[in-house]
């Protein structure tokens, strides 16, 4: 990945991180908080899209799988959090 990919991938991350956040009706983990929740959000996103052989291009496809990913992710932590 080149160095504008990464910096893509982050801001991506950045992106779904906070809409999953105010989706969720969280406060939100703060700016670097946000980006690890998107980052790994469009990680598992990607998983889980790849596992139904559903592909997204672009930036809204990207958004949208990150956005995913990072919504499963912290419905999964909340759930951690209350156990």
């Amino acid at each position: 990945m080149s160095g504008r990919g990464i910096i893509w991938f982050l801001v991506v991350g950045l992106i779904a991180g906070w809409l999953a956040g105010k989706i969720m009706k969280g406060s939100g983990f703060g700016l670097v908080g946000d980006l690890v929740v998107g980052v790994l959000g469009a990680v598992l996103g990607g998983w889980i899209f790849s596992m139904f052989g559903i592909a997204a291009w672009g930036l809204v496809g990207s958004i949208c799988v990150a956005l995913v990913g990072a919504l499963v992710l912290l419905y999964i932590l909340r759930l951690v959090k209350r156990g």
